[in-house]
């Protein structure tokens, strides 16, 4: 979520806008806290039109979800596969991140529900904020019907139908299997298929950065109606979800990184803990993958992997490796789903795995922000829960996403480290 082409003047352009929609955040919330003092007529007033404003603004991003969730995975599955045929060891890369992806969206949501039930929020808080959405998004995603139902709406019977509906699981489906089917046909028919939704993608893209660029205003709003109902409880709530979605990120380093790149990786503990300094310093500075790729190959270097190797699996593990993203992304949802009261069935909790799992396999290089809602929405959406807070939560994800590329990029240098074991058997590029 972190990762991000940008150049240093345009991420810090980002950084920018990222600290005056926090700046928004805080406000909303302060203001809202003390118009209760207000006249009746001018907190009405003010409350009405704070809720119009930040419908609005929602809106402009969710109009969006569904068209770029289909268009990032046709392209990022694609390109994965095309990755996938450029010699054994970019084939086991690949095949490493999709069974390491999916192990992290259920190691998420396995880790929220615990973390929830461990450290709850606090009733007051979580109904305040249940009172201040509904001014702005009436009603979460319809529950799906049961297990036999679930499984049979997978498959999609009308993909713009599930499209219309809001359905991600199945659309996820078709987009995966689409994705799929391209890489059986000719490769030119496959590189113009593929170059008309990356066109998609990035005009979509485009619309998105237009809706962040008045984020500050919009989430300015939606905060004025959460202060209005939460006050200060409000802040505490952000402050729980901050610490739980980040312990979410640490513990999945810790737990698996770390052991995936010594067990796995066949190297000392002293010695991957110690090569991993220099690339965890840069990742927290930056919050960039892509920034830390020098460090990295400092680090391979370190732990003796050989440098055919790491020359093929660091730079793709940059371009395609999420590895702590599926985690948090799930994680997320099913915070938002705690801090409403909500209880998603076995089936709607099976459909957000999912989808956090398969958005991942082709995941791409996006500015934080933007990742954040294209990532988390359709894993909401699939969980049976609103997106609004994600409007909210999208400005404090400065912090989370520390976490998030510290993991990623402990996460690069394991499978290096995994890699260069497997290429010792024989393995060729």
């Amino acid at each position: 979520m972190s990762e991000t082409t940008a150049a240093p003047t345009e991420r810090a352009a980002k950084s920018f806008s990222g600290y005056w929609t926090l700046a928004g955040l805080a406000l909303g919330l302060v203001l809202g806290w003390f118009a209760d003092s207000w006249p009746a007529d001018s907190h009405e007033t003010a409350l009405s039109l704070a809720s119009f404003i930040g419908t609005l603004w929602l809106d402009g991003l969710k109009m969006t979800v569904i068209p770029l969730v289909v268009t990032l995975l046709v392209t990022g599955v694609a390109k994965s596969a095309e990755a996938a045929r450029g010699g054994r060891i970019a084939a086991r890369s690949v095949m490493w991140v999709i069974i390491v992806c999916t192990i992290s969206a259920v190691f998420g949501a396995v880790a929220m529900l615990l973390l929830t039930h461990m450290f709850p929020l606090a009733q007051s808080t979580a109904e305040g904020l249940r009172q201040a959405l509904v001014g702005v998004e009436q009603k979460a995603t319809g529950p799906l019907p049961g297990v036999a139902d679930f499984f049979k709406g997978v498959v999609p019977a009308n993909v713009f139908a599930a499209a219309s509906n809001g359905d991600v699981l199945p659309l996820v489906v078709f987009a995966l299997l689409f994705a799929l089917a391209l890489t059986r046909i000719g490769e030119a028919s496959r590189r113009n298929v593929v170059s008309l939704f990356e066109a998609i993608a990035d005009a979509l893209l485009v619309i998105i950065r237009w809706v962040l660029w008045i984020a500050p205003v919009g989430v300015f709003a939606l905060a004025f109606a959460v202060g209005s109902e939460a006050g200060g409880a409000a802040f505490a709530g952000l402050g729980h979800y901050i610490a739980l979605v980040s312990a979410v990120g640490i513990l999945w380093m810790v737990l698996a990184a770390y052991p995936w790149g010594i067990v796995g990786g066949g190297r000392s503990p002293r010695l991957f803990v110690k090569a991993m300094i220099g690339p965890q310093a840069v990742a927290i500075s930056t919050r960039s993958s892509l920034a830390s790729l020098p460090a990295m190959l400092t680090a391979a270097q370190t732990l003796g992997v050989r440098p055919r190797v790491a020359d093929v699996s660091l730079p793709l593990a940059v371009a395609l490796f999420r590895s702590t993203g599926p985690a948090m992304n799930v994680a997320v949802a099913f915070y938002v789903a705690h801090w409403l009261g909500l209880h998603p069935s076995p089936p709607q909790m099976i459909a957000a795995i999912a989808v956090g799992a398969v958005m991942s396999y082709g995941a791409v290089s996006l500015p934080g922000e933007i990742t954040f809602i294209s990532s988390i929405a359709p894993i909401a959406m699939a969980l049976g829960v609103p997106i609004a807070p994600l409007a909210l939560l999208v400005a404090v994800e400065m912090v989370p996403d520390i976490f998030r590329t510290l993991g990623n990029v402990t996460f690069d240098v394991a499978l290096a480290s995994v890699v260069d074991r497997g290429a010792s058997d024989g393995l060729e590029t």
